[in-house]
């Protein structure tokens, strides 16, 4: 019996069966799937080597299917494929550099099959952040979101795919500054401590400048998970 199943996820039979017959013969399974829907049952069922998924599918799409896989910690680890006739239908959804997938493009020969696999299993094997729940992130509405000591920030509901947000602005991240060559005060400050505090002030809006980086990227990620 085969240890090792690759699923192969498109509604396309001729891809399907070019895939199979491209696949060196081994110790593997190959199993079918027509949809997206079909696909992520075999996922969900199915204790798989490797995901070749079709961008675009019925009745769930590819990107769908692919959010579905990187929410959850153990299916986001297994060696994924993604095939696509156009580069550009990945891309919009997901941004290049592909660091933990492998892109396919369509068509594709048996040295460009098997050279993609083989990168797809190496970019599995690669450490991975801790991702918040992508079903929590599409499931936004009128939320609030913190990100390490951040301000709250809040995102109105989104409507055509705009999510807006409260960035802090001049009014609010404008941080004093105190002059070195001060005049000591009644309390009697000293230029050491005038320095020490000017050099606080610097730290702090390096921090604010990198929470309203990361702000933009969490705004980045929760548009591609509402499209």
């Amino acid at each position: 019996m085969a240890s090792n199943k690759i699923l192969v996820i498109d509604d396309t039979t001729v891809v399907r069966v070019k895939v199979r017959e491209m696949l060196p013969p081994g110790n593997f399974e190959v199993l079918e799937a027509k949809d997206g829907l079909e696909g992520l049952n075999f996922i969900l069922q199915e204790k798989l080597s490797l995901i070749m998924l079709d961008f675009l599918l019925p009745k769930m799409s590819g990107w769908e299917v692919f959010q579905k896989v990187q929410a959850d910690p153990e299916l986001r680890k297994i060696p994924l494929v993604i095939m696509s006739g156009r580069k550009e239908e990945v891309t919009e959804k997901i941004t290049e550099p592909f660091e933990y997938f492998e892109f396919l493009g369509k068509p594709f020969d048996q040295k460009q099959l098997i050279n993609a696999i083989k990168l797809a299993m190496t970019k599995a094997k690669q450490p991975r952040p801790e991702l918040v729940s992508v079903g929590a992130a599409t499931a936004v509405k009128n939320s609030t979101i913190t990100i390490s000591g951040a301000p709250t920030v809040t995102l109105a509901t989104p409507s055509v795919a705009n999510v807006t947000v409260a960035t802090p602005t001049a009014a609010n991240t404008a941080m004093p500054t105190v002059a070195s060559n001060a005049t000591p005060s009644a309390g009697g400050v000293s230029n050491a401590e005038i320095n020490a505090l000017n050099e606080k002030i610097v730290k702090m809006q390096a921090e604010i400048d990198g929470l309203k980086k990361q702000l933009t990227q969490v705004v980045t990620f929760i548009k591609q998970k509402i499209k």
